[in-house]
C-alpha cells in the first residue's frame, strides 16, 4: 500500500503543468498551440520568454524531486509495523515516486494525458536520488549540446547515460528506476527521433517552422 501512496503521490506532482501554467499566467497563450505542442520548457521558449522557460525547468524539475525526497519520510514507517524501514525499502519508495513524477510530467491527466517531454524532470528525479550521477550527466548533457547543437540528442544522450553513470558511481539501486524513466522520456521523444533519422530535426540556433 505504501508503494501505492508513493507512486500516487510522484503522479499528482509530477502532473501539475507548469509550463502551461505559466505562459497562460503570462498572457502569452497556450503554449501547445506553437512548437511542438508540449508543455516543457524548450516548447516555452519558443514564446520568446527565456525568463518563463527558465522558470519551467526549475518547476519540473522540483516537481519530481519533491516527491522523491518526501515519499520515504511520509510513508516510511508505515513500510513495517514492528521495525523500522529497512534502507532498501525507503529507497524503493523514492524511485517509485521517481518513475511516477516523470509519467506525470508526460502523461498528465489534466491535459487529456498528454504533457511534456520529460528531461528536466527527468533531471529533478536524478537530482534527489543520487546528485553526484546528475551532476554528471549534466557534463554529458552541456558535451552533447556542445558537439552536436541538437537539443534533443543532448537530452536523449543524458538519460540512457543516467543508469551507467549511476553504476558507475557507486548507486546501484536507482539504475532500475533510470532505465525506467528514459524509457518514458525516449517515447515522448519519438516525434524527434524521428527527425533525427531523416535529417530534419532543427539544431540550436536555427530557425524551425512550428
Amino acid at each position: 500500500m505504501e508503494s501505492l501512496f508513493a507512486a500516487l503521490l510522484g503522479f499528482a506532482l509530477g502532473s501539475i503543468p507548469f509550463g502551461l501554467i505559466l505562459t497562460r499566467a503570462a498572457g502569452l497563450g497556450d503554449v501547445r498551440q506553437i512548437g511542438s505542442g508540449s508543455i516543457g520548457a524548450t516548447n516555452v521558449l519558443r514564446t520568446g520568454n527565456k525568463g518563463l522557460a527558465a522558470a519551467t525547468v526549475l518547476l519540473d524539475a522540483a516537481k519530481a524531486a519533491v516527491p522523491v525526497l518526501i515519499a520515504p519520510l511520509l510513508f516510511g514507517p508505515v513500510v513495517k509495523v514492528m521495525d523500522a524501514p529497512t534502507l532498501a525499502q525507503l529507497q524503493g519508495l523514492a524511485s517509485i515516486a521517481a518513475v511516477a513524477a516523470v509519467a506525470g510530467h508526460c502523461f498528465t491527466p489534466w491535459l487529456a494525458f498528454k504533457g511534456g517531454k520529460g528531461f528536466a524532470s527527468a533531471a529533478g528525479a536524478l537530482a534527489a536520488l543520487a546528485w553526484p550521477a546528475m551532476l554528471a550527466c549534466a557534463v554529458i548533457w552541456a558535451a552533447t549540446l556542445f558537439l552536436s547543437r541538437i537539443s534533443s540528442v543532448s537530452s536523449l544522450v543524458s538519460v540512457i547515460a543516467a543508469p551507467v553513470v549511476a553504476w558507475a558511481l557507486g548507486y546501484p539501486e536507482v539504475i532500475a528506476p533510470l532505465i525506467a524513466i528514459a524509457a518514458i522520456v525516449i517515447v515522448q521523444h519519438r516525434a524527434n527521433i524521428g527527425r533525427l533519422m531523416r535529417g530534419e530535426e532543427p539544431r540550436v540556433g536555427s530557425s524551425a517552422k512550428p
